[in-house]
């Protein structure tokens, strides 16, 4: 007879809030017969996007080519297209060879943590941080150390503050740009300083950008690796957000930089994808299509597109709310807006996100959730029309009065 057991004790410190309890629960309401405004994730088909035309057409005429295992990397047709890109941004020594495709980037950030990573080794992590970073380093033994990108800077670090935290025992430096979940996106010069850092200490660059090409105003989306000479770069991208093909779980990853002192590294990559025999073959040509095709996001970033509409009705909300303040996404598909903890001290995202869903069947992201110390923010995706982001920041407006109102009256007092 089988007897109680406990899950793996690498499983305590993981946390995906994202798909938690507050997501549990919005499942369990669903199912009483309530509509959930789900402002928790960024899944664009859920919000009536389309992948593109050109990439279900790929798919579908390589369909009876794509029935066999491949390479462990990758198809060559898709690997060739990300070193193209990557050539073509001045990446020097771009390659097939050091592109691996995976299903999505979360697969390859496990598999180029896990080759890396011994017991006790410490890996750079922003915060706020997408969860999966911080979790990824846990399962593989290591430990995240999290530098801070607090709203106070507009979400950028502070390459002095970062420096501080390195230690014997940090071996990587993550970046996410654009991040999420606060939209920012790095300066370049920011970023140059961040690589000098990292080659200065001999720390791997990871660098999640698979925002990439979804800025605002006048920012601009720097890729890293072109600025890196004397480590190694990892990069990551895919297609599920610019491409809106988050099912299609197609992503790459492109090494770059010094390569030599990374041959064990670079062996053990190919032993863990090799394991997993390959990434999802049809979806694969998907990818030869989106990087070669014609441009599809653009147009939803600039004026009058549905993201920058979005955007702005966040921001409307946020400048005539009494409670909210945001700093505005440069990038990326997220707002991250918060309250002032100055002036409502007692503010907890957890126990807000619970009654908004209760309350108002509105369902978002703590900002706790993201590895921040703070409890006084939250994360919601910008993918809903601007109508409807128009009614859900007046709902959340009312829940905040609601909780925060008591004490605005003591404070008066």
């Amino acid at each position: 007879m089988l007897q109680p057991f406990s899950a793996a004790r690498r499983l305590e410190q993981v946390r995906y809030d994202i798909r938690g309890p507050l997501h549990a629960r919005a499942g369990e309401l669903e199912a009483e017969g309530h509509h959930i405004t789900r402002l928790h994730i960024g899944n664009p088909a859920l919000f009536g996007f389309e992948a593109p035309a050109h990439l279900r057409a790929a798919i579908s005429a390589r369909l009876p080519e794509a029935e066999a295992y491949c390479h462990q990397q990758g198809l060559a047709v898709a690997r060739e297209a990300v070193a193209k890109v990557q050539a073509d941004r001045g990446v020097i020594g771009a390659h097939p060879d050091q592109v691996y495709i995976g299903n999505g980037v979360s697969e390859l950030i496990d598999l180029s943590l896990r080759a890396m990573i011994e017991p006790g080794d410490e890996v750079l992590v922003p915060a706020p941080d997408y969860p999966l970073w911080s979790a990824a380093v846990l399962l593989n033994g290591g430990r995240p150390v999290y530098y801070p990108c607090p709203p106070e800077r507009d979400g950028l670090p502070d390459p002095e503050q970062l420096e501080a935290l390195i230690g014997p025992r940090t071996r990587a430096l993550v970046l996410i740009n654009p991040n999420n979940p606060t939209g920012a996106v790095y300066p370049k010069e920011l970023l140059q300083r961040l690589v000098q850092l990292a080659e200065r200490f001999g720390l791997v660059i990871f660098s999640d950008e698979i925002y990439e090409g979804l800025t605002f105003d006048d920012a601009v989306f720097h890729p890293v690796a072109p600025l890196v000479r004397d480590t190694l770069c990892v990069t990551l991208s895919g297609l599920s957000k610019v491409h809106r093909a988050c099912g299609y779980r197609a992503g790459w990853l492109a090494i770059s930089g010094l390569l030599r002192p990374a041959r064990e590294f670079l062996n053990g990559l190919n032993l863990l994808a090799a394991l997993r025999l390959c990434s999802n073959v049809p979806a694969q040509w998907a990818v030869v299509a989106a990087l070669q095709g014609p441009d599809t996001h653009t147009e939803l970033v600039r004026e009058g597109g549905r993201l920058q509409q979005s955007r702005a009705a966040v921001l409307e909300a946020v400048s005539s709310s009494s409670y909210l303040q945001c700093a505005p996404p440069q990038g990326a598909i997220y707002a991250f807006p918060g309250v002032d903890p100055l002036r409502y001290p007692e503010f907890d995202d957890q126990r807000f996100a619970m009654q908004l869903l209760e309350d108002k069947h509105i369902l978002v992201v703590p900002g706790s959730s993201f590895n921040v110390p703070y409890r006084n923010h939250f994360r919601i995706t910008l993918l809903p029309d601007a109508q409807v982001m128009h009614r859900a920041l007046a709902d959340i407006d009312s829940v905040l009065q609601q909780q925060l109102a008591p004490a605005k009256a003591d404070a008066a007092a």
